[in-house]
């Protein structure tokens, strides 16, 4: 006799009778199955279902169990009964909301269905809460059930099928540990694995020496401590692969460099050819490119795989990289276009300034050739001034230049800017010099019409506001020189930088100027600042303001003889006695 819960189910596919639709009915009986040793221990052979009859019964497991009154069940209809029996159609006596009749006396126990009995297309289903359990295990399908989680084994685990063919037997368990605890176990076919790697190989072949049984039909191999375990799964599966840079596209280049690193440790050459060709194909960011130089200075790969990525890493020859750079300083110096030529000064000064994230060799910049183009900027500059003074004659190729002011400006642009990059190297003291010696420049500025000749003086601020900040450091003499020769023309174009100042800051250069002038000799410092005085009484706002400058200059200058005196060297207080 059959014990437990018994679930009819009328097959809603039946030919209706008579043309009238009948509406679907069931009916249900429950059970108390007495807990014994044979329930317990003892699971009885349950007939697979398919995947409709397998969803009731989950609805049938989860329906609350009535109360229990003596020995017999009140809401199960009587072993007498056709309708328990499945001798007659429920549909034909039940309609829908009705339940089946209660007989009290009956006994605790279910009668077995006869076996001509005709219970049409209904299926009896019969188990307790533990057998149930057991039976949906059972009755997954063998495909089903690689991609659950198997109750009472890796109860930690998820148990995957990887690749392969769905005809093929998969007869190797891989259990992976990652860092964190976690466990993933894949059913793999094991021929397919260890074509790929020979890592798995031996791994195989030591998992069949330590098993006695050599028929055993799923091997087991376990690889610990895994950081990432998805990352090492999809290595895994790319052995299954046919076309693997497919797949590598859809990861990106970030992910494409981790499977490198594993399919390089576990072996799997084919993965580790794939990565580097699509590696080599692909941009990387700064932070990847990083990582691949790390990623080959811990693994070995074969030269010959590694040699176009190695390329895009490194220089394979010497490259003259002070030649370079003056080629790029002569291009941009050579350019003709304003906003072009700024972009690419300001590029330029990015890559060779002390703070630039780049890695440069500090002897890239030879002072000799950085000279080399001021000293071409400066002819240019005076050919270019004889024109505009009427020295020379134009001919066909000079009429074809850009006008005359530009030519002029886009001279002085590159001086500023060749400046700039000599004060950021320190080796702009010879600058200085070279300024200062340009009496040619200096006899046509006298000559030649304010709205041209101003821009030399930009060249000239320049000079002053560097040295009057403390970053252009030079001999007292050469300042004075350079003071000298440029102040009066600065003082004359004032009013035109006002105008047409180009970025220049004019609070700046006056402070600048200011702070230069005072780093002279007091003696120095009067014959500047009474030209100065003459200037700005006649000029006013066309003229730089250095009033704090002269004010300051006017106190050292004089100050009180034995206020004086008590600060200064004996021998020296006795020379300013005597002179007073």
């Amino acid at each position: 006799m059959r014990t437990g819960s018994e679930i009819r189910i009328g097959d809603s596919n039946r030919p209706r009778k008579d043309g009238v639709g009948l509406r679907r009915a069931w009916c249900c009986s429950f059970g108390v199955v007495p807990r014994s040793s044979d329930t317990v221990h003892r699971r009885p052979n349950v007939p697979k279902v398919d995947q409709k009859n397998r969803q009731q019964q989950k609805q049938i497991k989860s329906h609350p169990k009535p109360p229990l009154h003596g020995g017999s069940v009140h809401s199960s209809p009587s072993p007498s009964s056709k309708i328990g029996r499945g001798l007659i159609d429920p549909r034909r006596i039940l309609s829908p909301g009705r339940v089946s009749p209660i007989d009290s006396e009956s006994s605790s126990t279910l009668s077995p269905l006869p076996e001509n009995a005709n219970v049409g297309d209904s299926v009896p289903v019969a188990a307790t809460g533990v057998e149930l359990e057991q039976e949906l295990v059972n009755t997954v399908s063998k495909e089903e059930q690689r991609e659950v989680i198997l109750p009472g084994s890796f109860s930690s685990d998820d148990v995957l099928a990887c690749g392969g063919d769905k005809d093929k037997c998969l007869d190797l368990r891989l259990a992976l540990k990652g860092k964190n605890g976690r466990c993933l176990v894949l059913e793999l076919d094991i021929e397919v694995l260890c074509r790929n790697s020979k890592f798995f190989k031996d791994l195989v072949l030591d998992s069949r020496k330590k098993v006695e049984d050599s028929f055993v039909g799923c091997r087991k191999i376990e690889v610990a401590n895994i950081a990432d375990l998805g990352l090492f799964r999809e290595t895994i599966e790319l052995m299954f692969e046919k076309d693997i840079i497919k797949l590598l596209m859809k990861m990106g280049a970030s992910r494409t460099i981790d499977v490198l690193e594993i399919s390089s440790t576990i072996m799997f050459e084919r993965g580790v050819i794939s990565c580097l060709k699509y590696l080599e194909a692909v941009p990387w960011t700064e932070s990847e490119e990083e990582r691949l130089k790390s990623l080959f200075g811990r693994c070995t790969f074969e030269e010959k795989n590694i040699q176009d990525i190695l390329s895009r890493l490194y220089s394979q020859g010497s490259i003259q990289s002070q030649t370079l750079t003056l080629q790029l300083l002569h291009s941009v110096a050579g350019g003709t276009v304003p906003s072009s030529r700024r972009e690419m000064q300001s590029l330029v000064n990015g890559l060779l300034s002390k703070s630039s994230v780049y890695q440069k060799d500090s002897a890239g910049l030879s002072k000799d050739g950085l000279y080399s183009i001021c000293h071409s900027c400066l002819n240019s500059l005076v050919v270019i001034f004889e024109e505009a003074s009427g020295s020379i004659v134009k001919d066909d190729q000079t009429k074809k230049d850009l006008p005359l002011i530009e030519r002029i400006s886009k001279q002085v642009d590159n001086l500023n800017w060749l400046l700039e990059i000599l004060i950021d190297k320190q080796m702009a003291e010879d600058f200085v010099s070279l300024w200062a010696n340009q009496r040619e420049l200096l006899r046509m500025h006298e000559i030649t019409s304010p709205m041209v000749r101003y821009e030399l003086s930009r060249v000239s601020a320049c000079i002053f506001i560097a040295l009057g900040k403390g970053r252009l450091q030079c001999k007292g003499d050469l300042r004075h020189r350079v003071l000298t020769a440029w102040f009066v023309p600065i003082l004359s174009d004032f009013g035109w930088l006002q105008r047409c100042s180009k970025g220049l800051d004019m609070r700046l250069l006056e402070e600048g100027l200011g702070q230069a002038v005072l780093t002279l000799s007091l003696k120095q410092q009067e014959s500047i600042f009474v030209e100065w005085f003459k200037c700005f009484a006649i000029r006013g706002t066309e003229c730089p303001n250095l009033s704090r400058a002269f004010q300051v200059w006017w106190r050292r200058s004089f100050v009180r003889p034995t206020e004086l005196r008590t600060h200064l060297p004996k021998d020296y207080q006795n020379v300013l006695y005597e002179e007073s």
